[in-house]
Protein backbone atom coordinates (compact mmCIF):
# COMPACT_ATOMS: atom_id res chain seq x y z
CA UNK A 1 0.00 0.00 0.00
CA UNK A 2 1.01 3.62 -0.63
CA UNK A 3 -0.27 6.58 1.46
CA UNK A 4 0.00 9.85 0.47
CA UNK A 5 0.73 12.39 3.42
CA UNK A 6 -0.07 16.01 2.46
CA UNK A 7 -0.96 19.36 4.06
CA UNK A 8 -3.27 21.61 1.97
CA UNK A 9 -3.60 25.22 3.18
CA UNK A 10 -6.22 26.48 0.34
CA UNK A 11 -6.92 23.40 -1.54
CA UNK A 12 -4.16 23.29 -4.20
CA UNK A 13 -2.22 20.95 -2.48
CA UNK A 14 -5.13 18.42 -2.09
CA UNK A 15 -5.89 18.67 -5.71
CA UNK A 16 -2.17 17.70 -6.25
CA UNK A 17 -2.20 14.91 -3.72
CA UNK A 18 -5.43 13.35 -5.38
CA UNK A 19 -3.85 13.56 -8.28
CA UNK A 20 -0.80 11.81 -7.51
CA UNK A 21 -3.18 9.24 -6.05
CA UNK A 22 -5.01 8.49 -9.20
CA UNK A 23 -1.42 7.36 -10.59
CA UNK A 24 -1.52 4.71 -7.69
CA UNK A 25 -4.53 3.76 -8.89
CA UNK A 26 -3.47 2.86 -12.20
CA UNK A 27 -1.18 0.57 -11.26
CA UNK A 28 -2.37 -2.84 -11.34
CA UNK A 29 -2.09 -4.32 -7.71
CA UNK A 30 -1.39 -1.11 -6.19
CA UNK A 31 -3.17 0.45 -3.66
CA UNK A 32 -3.34 3.83 -1.87
CA UNK A 33 -4.73 5.76 1.04
CA UNK A 34 -4.75 9.46 0.87
CA UNK A 35 -4.01 10.84 4.76
CA UNK A 36 -4.14 14.52 5.48
CA UNK A 37 -1.64 15.29 8.37
CA UNK A 38 -4.30 16.96 10.37
CA UNK A 39 -6.19 13.25 10.54
CA UNK A 40 -2.54 10.84 10.46
CA UNK A 41 -2.80 7.01 11.31
CA UNK A 42 0.69 5.90 12.32
CA UNK A 43 -0.36 2.58 12.21
CA UNK A 44 -1.46 2.82 8.69
CA UNK A 45 1.58 5.08 7.66
CA UNK A 46 4.28 2.22 9.52
CA UNK A 47 2.59 -0.64 7.93
CA UNK A 48 2.30 1.00 4.53
CA UNK A 49 5.16 -0.15 1.55
CA UNK A 50 5.52 3.46 0.69
CA UNK A 51 5.22 7.16 1.75
CA UNK A 52 4.65 10.01 -0.91
CA UNK A 53 4.67 13.15 0.93
CA UNK A 54 3.10 16.61 0.23
CA UNK A 55 3.25 19.75 1.32
CA UNK A 56 2.61 23.40 0.13
CA UNK A 57 6.06 25.58 -0.16
CA UNK A 58 5.57 28.41 2.26
CA UNK A 59 8.42 30.86 2.90
CA UNK A 60 10.56 28.31 0.96
CA UNK A 61 9.52 25.58 3.06
CA UNK A 62 7.23 22.66 4.01
CA UNK A 63 4.09 24.46 5.86
CA UNK A 64 4.33 24.80 10.05
CA UNK A 65 1.71 21.34 9.93
CA UNK A 66 3.46 19.21 7.63
CA UNK A 67 6.41 20.56 10.00
CA UNK A 68 5.03 19.30 12.71
CA UNK A 69 3.68 15.74 11.15
CA UNK A 70 7.42 15.62 10.40
CA UNK A 71 8.71 16.26 13.64
CA UNK A 72 6.04 14.42 15.41
CA UNK A 73 7.49 10.79 13.46
CA UNK A 74 10.37 11.19 15.68
CA UNK A 75 9.05 7.59 17.38
CA UNK A 76 8.55 5.79 14.16
CA UNK A 77 12.06 7.32 13.31
CA UNK A 78 13.86 5.81 16.48
CA UNK A 79 11.68 2.59 15.92
CA UNK A 80 13.27 2.28 12.64
CA UNK A 81 9.19 1.59 11.47
CA UNK A 82 9.81 3.58 8.08
CA UNK A 83 13.31 2.11 6.89
CA UNK A 84 13.67 0.95 3.32
CA UNK A 85 9.92 2.32 2.62
CA UNK A 86 9.59 3.81 -0.72
CA UNK A 87 9.50 7.78 -0.80
CA UNK A 88 8.76 10.64 -2.97
CA UNK A 89 7.56 14.16 -3.13
CA UNK A 90 5.33 17.28 -4.29
CA UNK A 91 4.58 20.52 -3.68
CA UNK A 92 3.19 23.62 -4.73
CA UNK A 93 2.87 27.33 -4.64
CA UNK A 94 1.72 30.43 -6.08
CA UNK A 95 5.04 31.54 -7.75
CA UNK A 96 6.50 29.83 -10.74
CA UNK A 97 9.90 29.39 -8.70
CA UNK A 98 8.32 29.97 -5.21
CA UNK A 99 11.53 27.97 -3.54
CA UNK A 100 9.61 24.92 -4.05
CA UNK A 101 12.64 22.38 -4.73
CA UNK A 102 13.90 23.77 -0.88
CA UNK A 103 10.76 22.03 -0.11
CA UNK A 104 11.70 18.63 -2.28
CA UNK A 105 14.81 18.49 -0.96
CA UNK A 106 13.24 18.99 2.95
CA UNK A 107 10.92 16.29 2.12
CA UNK A 108 13.96 13.87 0.53
CA UNK A 109 16.21 14.47 3.63
CA UNK A 110 13.38 13.66 5.74
CA UNK A 111 12.84 10.51 3.91
CA UNK A 112 16.66 9.80 3.87
CA UNK A 113 16.80 10.35 8.17
CA UNK A 114 14.08 7.83 8.42
CA UNK A 115 16.23 5.43 5.70
CA UNK A 116 13.43 5.24 2.94
CA UNK A 117 14.33 4.79 -0.57
CA UNK A 118 13.46 7.92 -2.77
CA UNK A 119 12.23 7.90 -5.92
CA UNK A 120 12.38 10.74 -8.36
CA UNK A 121 10.37 12.34 -10.84
CA UNK A 122 11.90 10.37 -13.54
CA UNK A 123 10.62 13.36 -16.17
CA UNK A 124 13.15 15.29 -18.42
CA UNK A 125 11.96 19.03 -17.65
CA UNK A 126 9.02 20.36 -20.29
CA UNK A 127 8.11 23.53 -21.55
CA UNK A 128 11.91 24.90 -21.86
CA UNK A 129 12.56 25.52 -25.54
CA UNK A 130 10.50 26.53 -28.71
CA UNK A 131 8.56 23.84 -29.00
CA UNK A 132 7.43 23.57 -25.67
CA UNK A 133 4.08 24.39 -23.86
CA UNK A 134 2.70 25.01 -20.64
CA UNK A 135 0.74 21.87 -21.54
CA UNK A 136 3.69 19.62 -21.30
CA UNK A 137 4.30 17.30 -18.48
CA UNK A 138 6.99 18.23 -15.61
CA UNK A 139 6.81 22.03 -17.06
CA UNK A 140 8.33 23.89 -13.90
CA UNK A 141 11.07 21.28 -14.28
CA UNK A 142 11.75 19.36 -11.31
CA UNK A 143 13.96 15.94 -10.91
CA UNK A 144 13.38 15.41 -7.24
CA UNK A 145 9.79 15.16 -6.98
CA UNK A 146 6.81 16.58 -8.85
CA UNK A 147 6.09 20.81 -8.63
CA UNK A 148 3.01 22.21 -9.72
CA UNK A 149 1.94 25.86 -9.55
CA UNK A 150 -1.65 27.65 -8.87
CA UNK A 151 -2.41 31.19 -9.17
CA UNK A 152 -2.81 32.88 -5.57
CA UNK A 153 -6.03 34.55 -7.05
CA UNK A 154 -7.50 31.11 -7.92
CA UNK A 155 -8.97 28.18 -6.25
CA UNK A 156 -8.61 24.51 -6.33
CA UNK A 157 -11.51 24.28 -9.11
CA UNK A 158 -9.20 26.13 -11.30
CA UNK A 159 -5.48 25.16 -10.31
CA UNK A 160 -3.01 23.51 -10.41
CA UNK A 161 -3.15 23.22 -14.23
CA UNK A 162 -4.24 19.96 -15.84
CA UNK A 163 -0.35 19.84 -16.62
CA UNK A 164 0.81 20.00 -13.36
CA UNK A 165 -2.07 17.06 -12.08
CA UNK A 166 -0.66 14.63 -14.94
CA UNK A 167 2.90 15.67 -13.56
CA UNK A 168 1.36 14.20 -9.80
CA UNK A 169 -0.44 11.43 -11.51
CA UNK A 170 3.29 10.61 -13.58
CA UNK A 171 4.52 10.35 -10.05
CA UNK A 172 2.22 8.11 -8.27
CA UNK A 173 2.30 6.03 -11.32
CA UNK A 174 6.38 5.63 -10.68
CA UNK A 175 5.91 5.20 -7.09
CA UNK A 176 3.25 2.71 -7.16
CA UNK A 177 5.95 0.76 -10.12
CA UNK A 178 8.48 0.94 -7.36
CA UNK A 179 6.88 -0.33 -4.41
CA UNK A 180 5.43 -3.42 -6.06
CA UNK A 181 9.01 -4.16 -7.98
CA UNK A 182 10.71 -3.34 -4.60
CA UNK A 183 8.25 -5.62 -2.30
Amino acid sequence: MVVIVYHSGFGHTKVQAESVAKGVQSVEGAEVKLMSVDEIDWDILNQADGIIFGSPTYMGSVSAQFKQFMDASSKAWFELKWQDKIAAGFTNSASQSGDKLNTLVQLSVFAAQHGMVWVSLGLPPGNNSTHGSPEDLNRCGSYLGAMAQSNADQGPDVVPPESDKKTAEHLGKRVATAVLRWK
